[in-house]
Formats: structure tokens, sequence, C-alpha cells
């Protein structure tokens, strides 16, 4: 695949400054980038590379401004990261393999139809009663349980197992040894402190263009369902524990937990190894920083950070003058000696 700096602008709405004609094949990262690449630029720390980088087209915001010579075309967009993700997706349908037809070695139980453009890879087992839609791509090695249902365009990847009775939408990934539906975690002890299963007889929802990471686990509900909502993406080795409900459009970053019964809002941001109680209701827009731990339930728009997260403000004043305690107590030592001294 090759591509002039016109044509990938006219693709994005940009605007060339250099040589037009100059034809890319590849992508790089900036700081690696060789001739007939395209990289681009969206984090300010970056921009010394812009002068150096060996890449013959650099993709750039329209305000930005060069101090030095660049020796690289120009693509000036409104938003780089945005329009390099547009431009990956272009990218991705001449890279990627093409798959389709019945493979091989694998189960497809009676009564299910294999639908136009849908692919069933070697040693994948498709139960009884399941429904499949169009174009579902589902790899070796793959098990999807009785009853189950998947929408037009999803993919589901190598080893990943779907439990009996889930829905999964349109155009979601789910990626490699992520596994949806299984058991919640719940167990009831006896007056002699003996646990007992709790049987979850519930479902995981799951509805369009949701992305799950590589070894993930949505449990299924008690009751009813665990539900992550349209354009949700989770990171690799996320945990979402039974009647957890997602909303639209958040996204966890890898080890983030989710206890039991939480309510999640929409468009909330979660660094990784973040950890959330059980039972409480985290509001819309929220975000929270790496590894912060929530006990409580979280107001719609707040940023938190730390274990028990704080307000990031709070959080950050408390950090100034937590790295200050040895020279306090240092400080308070010497006080307390004069003190004893003038008595």
């Amino acid at each position: 695949m090759q591509l002039s700096a016109d044509i990938i602008a006219g693709h994005l709405g940009g605007t060339v400054e250099g040589d037009g004609t100059v034809c890319v094949s590849d992508f790089a990262k900036i700081e690696d980038a060789v001739p007939g690449t395209i990289t681009f630029l969206a984090n300010p720390k970056y921009t010394h590379y812009v002068y150096t980088t060996g890449a013959s087209i650099i993709i750039v915001g329209r305000d930005f401004k060069a101090e030095h010579p660049v020796q690289a075309t120009l693509i000036r967009v409104d938003n780089p990261y945005e329009a390099l993700s547009a431009l990956l997706g272009v990218a991705a349908q001449y890279v990627k393999p093409r798959v389709e037809g019945v493979e091989p070695g694998c189960h497809i139980s009676e009564g299910v139809e294999v639908p136009e453009g849908a692919y069933v890879g070697a040693f994948a087992y498709i139960a009884p009663g399941v429904k499949l839609g169009k174009n579902v791509k589902i790899y070796p090695h793959v098990y999807i349980g009785h009853g189950c249902t998947i929408g037009d365009d999803t993919t589901v990847y190598a080893g990943a197992k779907i439990y009996y009775g889930c829905r999964i939408g349109r155009r979601c990934t789910i990626h490699a040894g992520a596994v949806i539906g299984s058991d919640g975690f719940g167990f009831a002890p006896d007056s002699a402190g003996v646990y007992h299963k709790i049987e979850q007889i519930g479902i995981v929802e799951i509805d369009d263009d949701v992305e799950i990471g590589a070894n993930t686990t949505i449990d299924r509900s008690t009751m009813g369902r665990t539900h992550i909502s349209r354009g949700v993406k989770l990171d690799n080795l996320v945990q979402i524990a039974h009647n957890v409900e997602v909303g639209h459009d958040t996204v966890m970053a890898s080890q983030t937990g989710i206890a039991g019964s939480t309510r999640v809002g929409a468009h909330c941001m979660f660094g990784g190894q973040t950890g959330i109680a059980g039972h409480i209701t985290i509001g819309d827009g929220v975000q929270l920083g790496a590894q912060s731990g929530v006990p409580n339930s979280v107001a719609a728009g707040s940023r938190m950070l730390g274990t028990p997260a704080l307000p990031a403000g709070e959080f950050a004043r408390m950090f100034v003058l937590e790295k200050r305690l040895p020279d306090l107590f240092s400080r308070v030592a010497t006080l307390e000696k004069t003190l004893n001294k003038e008595k």
C-alpha cells in the first residue's frame, strides 16, 4: 500500500505543506521514523522530533508553528490523533487478514446458521441455539455457549469463551482469552462458616461497538444481567463482576476491577489498576487516576486519585506535603532537643 500526501490529506480533510506527491507505505513513531513512513505530532513534548525525524510525512495540528526548517511534508488537520486513528482504520483494511467460510475441525451444532460473510475457525465450538449475525468472525478455539447471540460484524478472537445465554451486539471486538458470562463471585456462609455457592442464573449483555481486551472477564449476573453499554472500551485484564452496569463510551485501562452491583456512568475514564468497591454508583464523566481505590459513590464529573480516592486537587496537595514529611520530622526532633536542653 502506497499513498501520497495529497491523497492522504484528501481523505483526512487536511492541508498539505510541502511535496504533495511524496508517498508512504508504513506508519512509525515520530522518534523512530524512516523515509517512506508517516507519523504524527499530538503531544507537545515530542515537538523537537519534527525537525529530526526521518518520516516522509508528518500529521500536525493546524496551529503548529515550525521554529526550524522541516524536511518532511506536513499535513495540517484539526486533530492529529483523531486523523491518525481514521488513517489507521483505512490501513487496517489492507493489513489485516481477510477470513471467510467454515474451516475443517470446528463444531457447529445442528440448527445453527452460518450467515453470509461469516467465518468459523478450526476447533471453534458453537453450541445449540446460537444466532450468528452477518460477517461474524469466530476464530479458532472459541467457545460459544447455548443460546448466545452474536451481532453483525462482530469478531471473536482465538480462545475467547462466551458462556450460555449471553448477548453480544454488532461491531464488537472480543480479544483472545476473554471470558464472558462466567459465574459471578457469589457465596454465602452458613452458621458453621462453610461457604455455599449462590447460583448465578443471569446473563451478560454487551451492546454495539464494544471492544473487550485480551484475558478480560465479565461475570454473568446473579439475576437479570451484567450490562456493558454501547461504545465501551475495556483494556486487557479487566474484571467486571456480576450485576455491574457500565454506561456508554466509558473506557477502562488494564487491571481495573469493578466489584458486584456497581453502576458506572457514561463517558468515564479509569486508569490502570483502578479498584472500585461493590454496590456503589460512579457518576457520568468521572475520571479515576491509575491505582485509585474507590470505596464510596462518586459524583458525576469528579476527578479522583489515590487510595482511598480523593479529589485530584486535594490529592496533589497532600502528595506535595507527604514528600516534605522527613524534613518536618527532622525539624521537630531538633526542636525537641533544643527544648530539652533549655529545661
